[in-house]
């Protein structure tokens, strides 16, 4: 029953990764100036992914973990203000490929996950207290 766990904080703890990706993400929104190429030129916050993958535990048990964080490739969005010290030849300035609405549904869905692992935990919580209440 332990085991339950030790399962149930693994993916707290991957899922606390992923909404710490997400708000880096959000926090970077509008992170047009975040680094510079090779050549010098501004370039724009890349928006992080968390992958995860299963987990050996150490009992022999499977969680999940966090194989991976990535950069998603997807084309930075590109707009158009040539008064900008960051627009290129044609007045169009480069900015982080990260969606505010598609952030906040994975939040929602991390944060609902998160507490179901709560939930888990606190279940098989009880039912170690229903079943020593019983042998007792």
């Amino acid at each position: 029953m332990f085991g339950a766990f030790d399962i149930s904080a693994s993916a707290l703890s991957a899922q606390k990764m992923r909404l710490d990706t997400i708000s880096s993400n959000i926090a970077n929104v509008d992170a047009s100036d975040a680094g510079t190429d090779g050549a010098g030129n501004a370039v724009p916050y890349r928006r992080l992914v968390t992958i995860f993958q299963p987990q050996q535990m150490g009992d022999g048990r499977m969680g999940v973990g966090v194989k991976r964080i990535e950069e998603d490739p997807s084309q930075f969005v590109q707009k158009y203000e040539p008064w900008s010290r960051l627009a290129n030849s044609k007045g169009f300035v480069n900015y982080p490929n990260v969606d505010l609405f598609v952030e906040n549904a994975n939040a929602l869905e991390a944060t609902r996950a998160y507490e179901s692992n709560v939930t888990a935990i606190e279940t098989t919580k009880s039912m170690l207290n229903a079943t020593l209440r019983v042998l007792a």
